[in-house]
């Protein structure tokens, strides 16, 4: 992989999307093309081809998805598994006609099993049923992990999956309607905090247990594999270290300033009772994370105050 390569990253302005970008120009590429909604929808087939076809990328990286936390998951069950099914279906496809030279794609951890032994290793997939609140996602994940694996064995690419767990960070989406977990207690802290007051609701028991990655390390982890050409079996990129999410609220309190209560709503869903990655084929490669929670957790709520300075503007409030 050259410097002067070009690198297509669908969803730039995503959380995954630019925290590639910003690592791939640390390193000092800078060939990056990017194409915002306003610019190309990426569902419309013709258009992804044809934008292929003319830049001829060497590299895509498959950042652009429609995602969101378990209510969002549960609740627009058709748009999650539609529009991850068009963009990633438009992008392989078109990467392969346009003789991109490798392309990274970005799944998610929630396409194993429900009830997988954990930690979980790249070869459980498809080995049980899948987490009902997230199924529509994680099947289109799944076909779009498959759909690589498909165009290596028929047509020689060098097409890699990547299975990232939880992640956070900044460019996080932090409307509590669509947003993962750790954006949604930020932003509910944070407002606690701000308001006074005595007590913050977390929604289930607190007991599910779940890895948490900065999404700096992921972007690191990617443009690593990103150059490993000929690497072409599905890769885990976690921590390896768990928390409940009892554990999780307590830290970003501690990391938000907020020093009330917590109350735990157990009539909302838990979702999956434990995600652990088996990170041991990335670390037989050679990479290992270097931000822990405590200090990511730091940084994400910096780059949530941010976020509100940023809207703040926009809105002249």
């Amino acid at each position: 992989m050259q410097q002067t390569d070009k690198i297509f990253i669908a969803g730039h302005r995503g959380l995954v999307g630019s925290a590639i970008a910003r690592n791939l120009r640390k390193k000092g590429f800078n060939n990056i093309v990017t194409r915002g909604r306003e610019q190309m929808d990426l569902c419309d087939q013709a258009a992804v081809f044809r934008f292929l076809q003319d830049e001829r990328p060497d590299y895509v990286v498959v950042a652009a998805a429609k995602v969101g936390g378990i209510h969002a998951n549960n609740t627009y069950r058709a748009e999650f598994i539609y529009s991850n099914l068009m963009v990633q279906s438009n992008l392989i496809h078109g990467s392969h006609l346009a003789g991109v030279k490798r392309l990274l794609f970005l799944g998610s951890s929630c396409v194993y099993p429900r009830d997988c032994p954990q930690p979980m290793k790249e070869e459980y997939l498809l080995t049980g049923p899948l987490e009902k609140t997230n199924e529509p996602y994680a099947i289109a994940k799944i076909a779009g992990i498959r759909m690589c694996d498909a165009y290596n064995d028929q047509y020689g690419t060098d097409y890699v999956s990547v299975m990232p767990t939880n992640l956070y960070g900044i460019n996080d989406n932090f409307d509590l309607s669509t947003s993962h977990v750790v954006p949604a207690l930020i932003r509910k802290f944070h407002e606690a905090r701000v308001s006074g007051a005595k007590s913050v609701v977390v929604w289930g028991s607190g007991k599910p247990l779940r890895e948490f990655m900065y999404v700096d390390d992921l972007a690191d982890a990617c443009v690593f594999i990103l150059q490993k050409q000929g690497l072409r079996d599905m890769v885990n990129i976690g921590t390896g270290q768990e928390v409940s999410i009892r554990q999780l609220a307590e830290l970003v309190g501690e990391a938000v300033g907020f020093e009330g209560e917590l109350e735990f709503d157990a009539d909302k869903p838990d979702g999956t009772p434990r995600k652990l990655l088996d990170c041991s084929r990335l670390q037989a490669l050679g990479w290992e994370p270097k931000i822990q929670l405590r200090e990511g957790l730091r940084l994400a709520y910096q780059g949530f105050l941010a976020h509100l300075d940023k809207e703040r503007r926009l809105t002249g409030s």
